[in-house]
C-alpha cells in the first residue's frame, strides 16, 4: 500500500456539506461541479446492501460483504459508518485520501450522525463544515411536497429529521464553520461557493 502523501492531504482538505432533504445540498453540488470539473471529487462509499439497477463497483459504491465491512470498522478504517436497516454504510479513510492525492478537494454528503463521527474522528484531519439550510420547516415541507416522489409517511419522518439535523447546527455541539440558508437558489449557491473554494 503506497504512503499516504499528507500535504496533499492537507492542502485539499476535504469539506463535509450536510443539510436535510430538500434542502438543495445535490443540485449546489452539480452546478459546482459543472462549474469546475477538475477541482472536486466524490468519495466512493463502502456498502453491504447489493447493488441496484446498473449501479457499478467502485463508481457508486464499493459494494462489500458484512464480513469485509466490519473487519475494516474494527482496522478503523472508517471516518464515519452507519447501519440503516440490515445495511451499512460507510466513507473510508483511504477513499477521501485517493482524492486529495489527485490533488482534488474530497466533497463528503452525509446524514446527522456521519457528521459528528468526522468531528470526532482521533486521527483524520479536520475537514471543513458547511451546513446548507432551508428557510424554514414550511418551506421544506412545501418543497418534501411539491417533488411528489414521497408517500406521506416518507415526508413525515423526513421533516422530523430535518428538524433534529437544523437544531443541531444551531447548538454549540456542531462543528459547521459556515451555515448556508438556500432561500434564492443563485444566492445560496455563490454563498456555498465562496465558502468552499475561497472565492
Amino acid at each position: 500500500m503506497a504512503p499516504t502523501d499528507t500535504s496533499a492531504v492537507e492542502r485539499n482538505r476535504a469539506i463535509v456539506i450536510s443539510g436535510p432533504s430538500g434542502a438543495g445540498k445535490s443540485t449546489i453540488l452539480k452546478r459546482l461541479f459543472e462549474e469546475y470539473p477538475d477541482k472536486f471529487g466524490f468519495s466512493v462509499s463502502h456498502t453491504t446492501r447489493g447493488p441496484r439497477g446498473g449501479e457499478q463497483h467502485g463508481k457508486d459504491y464499493n459494494f462489500v460483504t458484512k464480513e469485509e465491512f466490519l473487519d475494516l470498522v474494527d482496522q478503523k478504517g472508517f471516518i464515519e459508518h452507519a447501519q440503516f436497516g440490515d445495511n451499512h454504510y460507510g466513507t473510508s479513510i483511504k477513499a477521501v485520501n485517493d482524492i486529495a492525492e489527485k490533488g482534488r478537494i474530497c466533497i463528503l454528503d452525509i446524514e446527522m450522525e456521519g457528521v459528528k463521527q468526522v468531528a470526532n474522528h482521533p486521527t483524520f484531519p479536520r475537514p471543513r463544515f458547511l451546513f446548507l439550510s432551508p428557510p424554514s420547516m414550511e418551506v421544506l415541507e412545501q418543497r418534501l411536497r411539491s417533488r411528489a416522489t414521497d408517500k406521506e409517511e416518507a415526508i413525515l419522518k423526513r421533516l422530523k429529521q430535518a428538524k433534529n439535523e437544523m437544531e443541531f447546527a444551531k447548538s454549540a455541539e456542531a462543528p459547521h464553520d459556515k451555515i448556508v440558508v438556500n432561500d434564492d437558489l443563485d444566492k445560496a449557491y455563490k454563498e456555498a461557493k465562496e465558502f468552499i473554494i475561497g472565492s
